[in-house]
């Protein structure tokens, strides 16, 4: 066959899959609240404040929720540059679409392949924990079943509510949401009240002065993890109402919400111990911390009250992740540098198949692990959720290139410097450095797992050039990945 008739078929071919319907999410079903409901599920406040917390207190003391508010911070001016660029991109790929249309198809693809070994790595490493708190929880309790079963419970559980519908997903993470919520409020208020540790609270958790230098890094990085899942924001995109007016106001409200929220309950916690012994109490206690401060001031019903909803809380943070990343799946498979089969939704919209091999990836993943004999708690949630941290990070990074690339590359944002370049741009540099700090504190988000977890890092680099070479690939067929607006 000649070369024109190759060219001519590969042309033939690519307006064809232009050219067929493709059944799409549904359109207007999202409102503000709904989105961020999402996100904050996905971040997790109350294992990000049972589990994460006492890390960062354990590094830097009493100063802990300033911590928390240096990192909103950072959060808060990438969104001036992600809110600019969410004007001109509406596409459930997330940050990968950002890419895409800042920096071309090719890096889209290498970094949709970081991005699906970061939250498949995550979500799995977070299952790992849950099964194993469920465990030790019921069998407190006088049940006595092992880890995996209950992961295997709990996963089966989350995809069933997944592939029901969003709408089903949402009634049920709403009320979990509200839950952990109000829990961890009332640990706060029952702290404040009481006066702290000394029978007077004290802002000396705000003081820089009282920051301590050597943790500083540390914490920063442990803090930066519990806003994982704002991505979440820009992947619902597609199924928000008016997405060019619900998703800058949604990504603020979340950034604010978490953060103030994050703050104030640390604030309150730094104060249940006298200033100068909370960094001790977080390194004896570790995770216990919180829990130590609930039983003091308000009694063990609340302590015991924060293991069980540890566990319903973290129904509601999969639901979460599990919604965001099988829309993640459908736009790669519709874009093309995944099989279509992702790109399949039933007739409400849902993107079922994605859901289905989703739930499949994350039950090899930590299966592969459990049959090697590896423990739940102590292997499989430090080296997963560890990579998958720092394969975020990378994503974020690029977005904040991505969005600066775009905008001096299309020519439109003139006169509004901060948003399309200079917000952007120290975005990328406060992300490019917590990312040096995951690296250089790789065996503190480990937690003394092993030299042998620092080689999963590989696999980063490994899936960007996968990626990369699919959407090569992809272009020299004359098929590019098509990371295009969604029609709205």
């Amino acid at each position: 066959m000649s070369s024109s008739s190759q060219k001519s078929d590969r042309s033939s071919q690519a307006a064809h899959e232009q050219a067929a319907p493709v059944q799409g999410l549904r359109r207007g079903r999202l409102g503000v609240l709904a989105i961020v409901f999402f996100v904050i599920a996905a971040v997790a406040p109350l294992g990000s404040v049972i589990g994460g917390s006492p890390v960062i207190f354990a590094a830097v003391g009493v100063t802990t929720p300033l911590m928390y508010l240096i990192v909103g911070v950072l959060f808060a001016v990438f969104s001036v540059g992600f809110v600019a660029m969410s004007r001109h991109v509406t596409n459930a790929a997330g940050f990968v679409a950002f890419v895409a249309k800042g920096l071309g198809s090719r890096f889209g693809g290498a970094l949709a392949g970081v991005a699906i070994v970061g939250y498949l790595a995550l979500v799995s490493g977070l299952w790992a924990i849950i099964g194993g708190i469920a465990e030790s929880t019921f069998a407190e309790l006088g049940l006595q079943l092992p880890g995996w079963l209950w992961w295997l419970v709990g996963l089966a559980i989350v995809t069933a509510l997944c592939y029901a519908g969003i709408d089903v997903s949402l009634r049920v993470l709403g009320v979990l949401v509200i839950l952990e919520i109000v829990t961890l409020l009332i640990v706060a208020f029952a702290v404040l009240l009481a006066g702290g540790a000394t029978g007077a609270v004290n802002a000396a958790a705000f003081n820089p002065a009282n920051i301590v230098p050597t943790g500083a890094g540390i914490a920063i990085l442990f803090a930066a993890t519990c806003y994982t899942g704002f991505e979440a924001t820009v992947v619902f995109s597609e199924e928000a109402r008016e997405p060019r007016k619900t998703i800058p106001r949604a990504a603020y409200i979340a950034i604010a919400v978490i953060a103030v929220f994050y703050a104030f309950v640390t604030w309150a916690l730094s104060n249940a111990f006298p200033t100068a012994d909370v960094q001790a109490q977080a390194q004896e206690l570790g995770s216990g911390f919180v829990f130590v401060a609930a039983e003091v001031f308000a009694g063990p019903w609340l302590s015991t009250t924060l293991g069980i909803l540890m566990l319903t809380s973290s129904l509601a943070m999969f639901i979460g992740f599990h919604n965001l990343f099988a829309r993640y799946l459908f736009s790669l498979g519709r874009s093309g540098l995944l099989p279509a089969v992702f790109a399949r939704t039933s007739e409400k919209g849902t993107p079922r198949v994605a859901v289905l091999i989703f739930s499949a990836a994350v039950l090899v993943v930590v299966g592969i692990f459990l049959l090697s004999g590896a423990d739940l708690l102590s292997v499989v949630y430090p080296w997963l959720t560890a990579l998958g941290t720092v394969a975020l990070i990378v994503v974020l990074l690029f977005a904040s290139i991505a969005i600066i690339a775009f905008f001096v590359g299309q020519r439109v944002g003139r006169g509004h410097l901060w948003q399309t370049k200079l917000a952007p741009a120290l975005a990328g540099l406060g992300f490019l450095g917590v990312l040096v700090l995951a690296v250089l504190n790789y065996d503190a988000l480990l937690g003394g797992a092993g030299d042998a977890a620092r080689w999963l890092l590989l696999v980063i680099p490994v899936a960007f050039v996968l990626g990369l070479a699919r959407a090569a690939q992809r272009r020299r067929a004359g098929r590019d990945l098509a990371f295009e607006d969604s029609p709205l």
